[in-house]
């Protein structure tokens, strides 16, 4: 998985520039490059990295949990 993220990484890194370069030399399908890459980094990357970051994670460890129970004889003290 982390093999798989950083692969991911370098394709939308790597798009991302060729959409920069071939924009830069006066060609208007840069434009169209670049819009894959952040497509694929929204839609593709983020995902897979937010599932490779917290697959083993014990999640109840960072909610909040508010206890309103209210305790009677507490409130007269």
């Amino acid at each position: 998985m982390k093999y798989l993220v950083r692969i991911l990484f370098l394709i939308v890194l790597g798009l991302i520039a060729f959409g920069y370069y071939h924009k830069n030399n006066g060609n208007t399908e840069g434009d169209k490059w670049v819009g894959i890459g952040v497509l694929v980094l929204a839609f593709i990357l983020m995902p897979v990295f937010i599932y490779h970051r917290y697959r083993n994670k014990k999640l109840k460890d960072y909610e909040l949990n508010f206890n309103f129970k209210e305790d009677n004889n507490t409130e007269n003290q």
